[in-house]
């Protein structure tokens, strides 16, 4: 299998003094998503979680998220939360929302305007390679809202009709995206990247089809499967874009309206069955439900990191008032095609 999981392969690590699990408390009584760890002294939450690999793996395997909060983590202590917790930091590369990176490695959690709720999704989930880890850190945390809803994609995939699940697996799902001057994201902000040679390659080399549309945009095509299965514990998770990036996931208005001014085609993204057929609305009707059913939700404070298995795991966030400042960073390597258990559908 290629990848890193987690992204931290023991050998990087230096020597750092063994402190012990009691210097933390999990705390099981609030349920099981996400598992909240405080401290119970004075404890540097990098030295700590760099000396306790096993239990943090642990920990993220069963629950699939892992809140640490009262540590006081800020941007300057973060960096080494992160490699600590998940690795070396990833780029942000195939974007499809737009960040700001705010210091290496450490990206804005997404620039959308507050009133704006962005639904439960997979980081990345769309590509042939995606993070395995993903670090979330309050720097600001709201007036009001704000919240991170989370869902175990574990138990929504249980509550799924088989039926709708079988659609899936047969051939996968179909993403379909428009990068245009105006139009969502421009491919030169996607793909971050200004010569269309390595775009082109960039798009061979992670089984995506690329064409070049009149006016200087870029459609691309890619086939991904439906289903994850978990690399520690082999458990199966829905794990996929289908319902985020497909158009109806905007208000009803906004869907009609690209629709009649883009056109089918040209819309900035959409999902179809791996063989192009649409998505009914029935079969997103119940992926939504079963998102509902299971989201969980993460109320902030100052210095709280968010750990959180991004096979296992989906996140989202409310709106919310006043300020918010939540940073996040990808980490570590997977692919669809490393994955292990029964194959699904792959361009």
């Amino acid at each position: 299998m290629t990848g890193t999981w987690g992204g931290r392969p023991v050998a990087r690590r230096q020597p750092v003094p063994v402190l012990a699990r009691d210097w933390v408390q999990p705390d099981v009584s609030a349920g099981t998503l996400p598992l909240t760890v405080r401290p119970m002294a004075d404890v540097d939450l990098a030295t700590w979680a760099s000396a306790n690999v096993p239990a943090v793996d642990a920990w993220l395997t069963e629950h699939g998220a892992v809140l640490f909060s009262g540590f006081g983590t800020g941007l300057d202590s973060l960096p080494a939360v992160v490699a600590a917790l998940a690795g070396p930091p990833a780029p942000y590369q195939e974007r499809s929302s737009p960040r700001t990176e705010v210091a290496p490695g450490v990206y804005s959690s997404t620039d959308y305007p507050a009133d704006q709720r962005i639904p439960l999704h997979n980081e990345n989930s769309y590509q042939h390679r995606f993070p395995s880890r993903l670090v979330f850190c309050c720097l600001t945390a709201p007036d009001s809202g704000g919240a991170t809803p989370l869902a175990d994609c574990r138990r929504v995939l249980a509550r799924l009709d088989p039926a709708v699940v079988d659609a899936f697996r047969a051939g996968g799902v179909r993403y379909v995206r428009n990068y245009a001057a105006g139009l969502g994201l421009s491919w030169q902000e996607a793909f971050q990247e200004t010569d269309r040679g390595r775009v082109e390659a960039y798009c061979a080399e992670n089984d995506m089809t690329a064409a070049w549309q009149p006016g200087g945009g870029l459609r691309t095509e890619a086939i991904r499967p439906a289903v994850g299965v978990h690399p520690a514990s082999g458990a199966e998770t829905w794990f996929n874009h289908a319902a985020f990036f497909h158009v109806t996931s905007v208000a009803p208005p906004v869907a009609a309206a690209m629709r009649e001014q883009l056109g089918e085609a040209g819309l900035p993204s959409n999902t179809y069955y791996g063989d192009g057929a649409p998505i009914g609305a029935e079969a997103l009707s119940a992926i939504r439900a079963a998102y509902a059913a299971e989201t969980a939700l993460v109320s902030w404070r100052q210095g709280d990191v968010l750990l959180i298995d991004n096979l296992l795991v989906a996140h989202g966030r409310e709106p919310f008032g006043g300020s918010r400042r939540v940073v996040v960073s990808l980490a570590g390597s997977l692919s669809h095609r490393a994955l292990p258990g029964p194959r699904q559908a792959v361009a």
